[in-house]
C-alpha cells in the first residue's frame, strides 16, 4: 500500500508539473524567443566586430608591403654606390618585413574562410527566428482561441504544440552551433612542427627568406641595373 501511495504521489506531481508547463507555455516561448533573438544579435555584433579587426589587419598588411618595396629600392641604390654595409642592414629588415607579410597573408586567408562560415550560421540562425516568431503568432492566435471557448480540445491546441516543437528544434541546434563555436576556439595555434625546427638548426633547404637570400636578389638588380646603365 505504500508503495502503491508513493507511485500515486509521483505521478500526480508529475500531472501537476505538465499541467503547469501546458497553461504557461505561451510565457514560456516568448522568454525563450526573447533569448534567441538576443543571442542573434550578439551573434552579428560578433561578426560584425570581427571584420573590423580584418580590415585593421588589411591596412597593416598594406603598410608592411610598401615598408618593404621602399626599403628594397633603397637598397638597390647603396649597393649601386657601393654602401654593401647599409645594404645588408636593409636586407635583414626586408626580411624580417617580408616574414611578417606571409603571417598576416596566411592570417587573413584563414579568416577570411572563418566569416564565410560565420554568415552562414547567421543567415540561417536569421531565417529560424523568423520562422520561431510566425510560429509564435499562430500559437498566441490557437491559445486565445481556446480561451474563448473555454475547453482544452486538441485541436485547440495543435498550433501549441507545433510552436513548441519548432521551439525545440531551434534550440537543438543552437546548442549544436554553440557547441561546435567552442570547439573551433578551443583549437590552440600549432606548435612548431619537426619539419620548422630542423630547418631552423640548418638542416635541409629553407622555406622562409633570410637576409642572405634578400640580400642576393638585390645584388642581382644592382648588377641588372648597372648593366643597364652601362
Amino acid at each position: 500500500m505504500l508503495t502503491l501511495l508513493r507511485t500515486l504521489a509521483r505521478g500526480a506531481a508529475a500531472q501537476a508539473c505538465e499541467d503547469a508547463y501546458d497553461r504557461h507555455a505561451l510565457l514560456v516561448l516568448d522568454q525563450q524567443i526573447r533569448e534567441t533573438a538576443a543571442d542573434l544579435e550578439r551573434g552579428r555584433r560578433t561578426l560584425a566586430a570581427a571584420m573590423a579587426g580584418d580590415a585593421a589587419e588589411a591596412r597593416r598588411l598594406a603598410e608592411v608591403e610598401a615598408r618593404a618595396a621602399d626599403l628594397e629600392t633603397r637598397a638597390v641604390a647603396a649597393l649601386s654606390a657601393g654602401r654593401e654595409d647599409l645594404a645588408r642592414e636593409a636586407a635583414e629588415a626586408i626580411a624580417t618585413l617580408e616574414a611578417e607579410r606571409d603571417a598576416l597573408r596566411a592570417a587573413r586567408a584563414t579568416f577570411s574562410a572563418e566569416v564565410t562560415r560565420m554568415r552562414a550560421v547567421l543567415a540561417d540562425a536569421t531565417r529560424r527566428q523568423a520562422a520561431l516568431e510566425r510560429g509564435r503568432r499562430v500559437a498566441a492566435a490557437a491559445e486565445a482561441v481556446r480561451r474563448l471557448r473555454g475547453t482544452r480540445t486538441v485541436s485547440g491546441n495543435a498550433s501549441l504544440r507545433e510552436a513548441e516543437a519548432t521551439l525545440a528544434r531551434l534550440r537543438r541546434n543552437q546548442a549544436e552551433a554553440t557547441d561546435a563555436d567552442a570547439a573551433l576556439a578551443a583549437i590552440e595555434t600549432p606548435e612548431e612542427t619537426i619539419a620548422e625546427r630542423l630547418e631552423r638548426e640548418g638542416f635541409g633547404p629553407r622555406t622562409r627568406p633570410t637576409s642572405d637570400d634578400v640580400l642576393a636578389r638585390l645584388r642581382s638588380r644592382a648588377e641588372a641595373d648597372r648593366a643597364a646603365t652601362a
